[in-house]
């Protein structure tokens, strides 16, 4: 037998890569493709589309869907000649710009068949051959113009074709349409707002810059409406930095007959089944009691939760909770990351408006160079038919004396001395159109050019024209899009919550407020052991009162606002300690301070407000009753003078004024007229002449006044005494006032 031979091992010799360093393997390998992803992925640019957007909006345009609707199959297949993505990631892109869809306030694409809902995880779109899909009319907006190179064109990835690197929209989509991204080390996330709003916005910053933004566009709006709870300083930091974050709540009914809560309208932020799963697991854990079932009625009428309750339990108070404690609440947080010439940046609302208004400007003098080009073409050559009017059989006799074809152009250019374009034209002119009517007519084009290219050339050199332009487009748009605001605004003062009261113990507490807005509940147990109160260095007692853990509180602060709340919610301290910062409990503005305070539980007495100026008013503490408790209320006392003492009293007492040139007056309040107003500026109670002032209210007793009688007034206005050395004496008590 043959011996076999054993295949030979080939020896491979392993050599040690080159050492890279890692700076250099980011910016050769991972640069590039983080770069990709900003720039042709994730972020959108200034005319409110992402490349796979605009892509596919062509491509629905070049394929004539303006009018009329194809299968999404079709489209999307025709979408791979620009956008080599996949079939799967060009009909999500579709999808979400379908009206259909409900993903946006104002959708590009009409659509026919099932392409489920933002709204709902579960309801999930069909397949791309069973839809259909056409290109709204408002599209009509995306593309105008744009045959007159208004923007640039560049070939696609294997240079067959070409597509638009913009779409020269004449309205502000940046802000209309609803955008999020997330790239490589930064992200975009672009609330939409409404588009009558946009485009009164756009209008009155051009006629004034300086325009407050808020006035004409307050808030977003949702396609999923919804309620946004305004809050002015955070809509402010958002149009100022781009930044920030909105809070957004569902809209609900209560059936009064059978106590149900159906969920009409959720926030943009949530679906469907994230709400029901997380009330299924409240009430699981025993969180939820009063909720008996809940259900998905949502159909072709819209989104629809229906909450069924247990018997005799308060349907607001379980909203209230369900707002707490589930995404019925929800915060939408912004970030207007926006791509200007191929840079990531985070623009204001004012910078977002001015680069579109740049962009637009540079959209239409293209527009009006193309035309007045194709104008400028149209008129050389009718000035040349001009020259042949005067001997029209001239021309005639030369093209017939003419033997060779090649030679007609040049003998019409010597016969007439016009250049080779005029006789272009000239020569080809049918012999039908030889005739003096057909001549004439075009000559009479020859003025109507003159005049169209002269007003042309002035809106070319004119910016003021360019805006009156963008202006009528704007008016235009706003009549012919009308679209009204599906989420509603409720402001501060509209924003009720209901302040839960089970369980709640009463027992006495004693209450102490100082000067900077530290708040201590202190029990006699406690107050007993430790009566001696600790402040902050600067910092005294302001208030202090008996009252009850179940009490109401309101908390007056130098903004003009009241906050209410409860005592309970509070826990009770020490006098060693320094209490609770009410601005920082109550959420109050950085620079919002409180002045006052009052504790109640059947809003009797009265609020007693002093002025630097002398004014007094007197406001029953029943005006600032609500029939739900509202967290905060605007307006609580007059704005126009400078406050002095903001004082609770549950009976009419008497009170001691101090000026600054020395003059001291003693009223009893009941003199002084109440007003239902809560912001009335009250009466005169202390006369100042000149520059004299009111600067400091407290009582006889505890100022240490001796002849009270000497300073009391029956009767208002009084002009006081000044004050005598004799009539002083040492307080007998610690100022509770001051």
């Amino acid at each position: 037998m043959a011996k076999t031979k054993k295949p030979v091992q080939k020896e491979y010799v392993y050599s040690d890569p080159i050492p890279q360093s890692i700076t250099e393997t980011l910016e050769s390998n991972y640069m590039p493709y983080a770069m990709s992803v900003i720039v042709s992925r994730a972020i959108p640019e200034i005319d409110g589309l992402k490349p796979s957007h605009r892509k596919l909006l062509y491509t629905m345009y070049g394929m004539g869907l303006m009018r009329g609707r194809q299968k999404s199959a079709n489209i999307v297949g025709a979408t791979m000649k620009l956008n080599p993505h996949g079939e799967g990631a060009i009909y999500e892109t579709m999808v979400r710009l379908t009206r259909g869809y409900e993903a946006m306030p104002h959708p590009f694409i009409n659509s026919k068949g099932n392409f489920g809902k933002y709204y709902s995880r579960d309801m999930a779109y069909a397949a791309s051959r069973y839809t259909e899909a056409g290109l709204a009319p408002i599209c009509h907006e995306l593309f105008d113009d744009i045959d007159k190179q208004t923007v640039d064109f560049v070939p696609n990835y294997d240079n067959s074709t070409t597509e638009p690197t913009l779409l020269p929209v004449t309205f502000p989509t940046i802000l209309t349409t609803p955008n999020q991204g997330i790239a490589v080390g930064m992200a975009s996330n672009i609330c939409s707002f409404n588009l009558g709003e946009v485009c009164d916005t756009v209008i009155e910053y051009l006629k004034n810059p300086d325009h407050n933004f808020a006035i004409t566009m307050p808030a977003p709006d949702f396609s999923t409406g919804g309620q946004i709870l305004m809050d002015s300083s955070r809509i402010d930091e958002i149009y100022r930095t781009g930044r920030g974050s909105i809070k957004i709540r569902a809209k609900y009914t209560v059936d009064e007959k059978s106590g149900c809560i159906t969920v009409t309208e959720i926030p943009y932020t949530t679906t469907i089944e994230a709400i029901i799963d997380k009330i299924v697991d409240l009430v699981k854990t025993g969180k939820l009691k009063e909720i008996s079932d809940i259900k998905d009625m949502s159909d072709l009428k819209g989104l629809k939760i229906r909450i069924e309750l247990k018997r005799a339990s308060d349907p607001y108070r379980i909203m209230s909770k369900l707002f707490k404690m589930t995404p019925l609440e929800d915060t939408f947080g912004c970030n207007f990351n926006i791509l200007i010439g191929s840079t990531p940046r985070v623009l204001s609302l004012r910078e977002i408006i001015d680069e579109w208004l740049a962009f637009r400007t540079e959209c239409i003098k293209r527009r009006t160079y193309y035309s007045c080009g194709k104008a400028r073409e149209k008129l050389h050559l009718l000035l040349g038919l001009k020259t042949i009017l005067l001997d029209i059989d001239k021309a005639v006799n030369i093209v017939r004396q003419t033997e060779h074809d090649d030679e007609v152009i040049p003998n019409l250019m010597i016969g007439f001395g016009i250049d080779e374009t005029q006789a272009e034209y000239i020569a080809n002119i049918r012999l039908r159109h030889l005739n003096r009517e057909y001549i004439l007519k075009r000559l009479e084009e020859i003025d109507e050019l003159e005049k169209e290219i002269s007003e042309l050339e002035t809106i070319l050199a004119d910016r003021k024209k360019q805006h009156r332009l963008i202006i009528e487009d704007l008016k235009r748009i706003k009549k012919q899009y009308p679209c009204e605001r599906k989420s509603e605004l409720v402001y501060d003062s509209d924003e009720e919550i209901v302040i839960e009261q089970d369980h709640i113990e009463d027992y006495p507490v004693t209450l102490f407020l100082s000067e900077q807005g530290y708040f201590k509940k202190i029990t006699p147990q406690s107050l007993r052991m430790s009566s001696v109160q600790k402040y902050k260095d600067g910092d005294k007692l302001l208030y202090s009162t008996q009252s009850s853990n179940i009490n109401e509180l309101i908390f007056f602060t130098d903004k003009q606002c009241a906050y209410k709340t409860r005592v309970s919610e509070f826990e009770d301290t020490k006098a060693s300690a320094l209490g609770d910062f009410v601005p920082a409990k109550l959420s109050m503005e950085p620079d919002e301070n409180v002045v006052g305070m009052a504790q109640t539980q059947d809003y009797s007495g009265y609020m007693l407000f002093f002025f630097e100026n002398g004014r007094a008013a007197k406001i029953p503490l029943a005006a600032y009753k609500t029939q739900t408790n509202r967290r905060r209320l605007i307006n609580a006392y007059c704005d126009k003078f400078r406050l002095v003492k903001a004082v609770f009293v549950d009976q009419d007492c008497e009170m001691l004024l101090l000026a600054s040139n020395g003059k001291a007056l003693i009223i009893n309040t009941a003199l002084i007229p109440e007003k239902s107003t809560k912001n009335s500026q009250g009466v005169i109670a202390f006369a100042q002449k000149g520059k004299n002032t009111v600067t400091q209210v407290t009582t006889a007793e505890q100022y240490g006044i001796k002849n009270t009688d000497y300073y009391r007034t029956k009767s208002l206005p009084a002009v006081g005494h000044f004050l005598r050395d004799t009539d002083l004496e040492q307080p007998m008590q610690q100022n509770l006032f001051e």
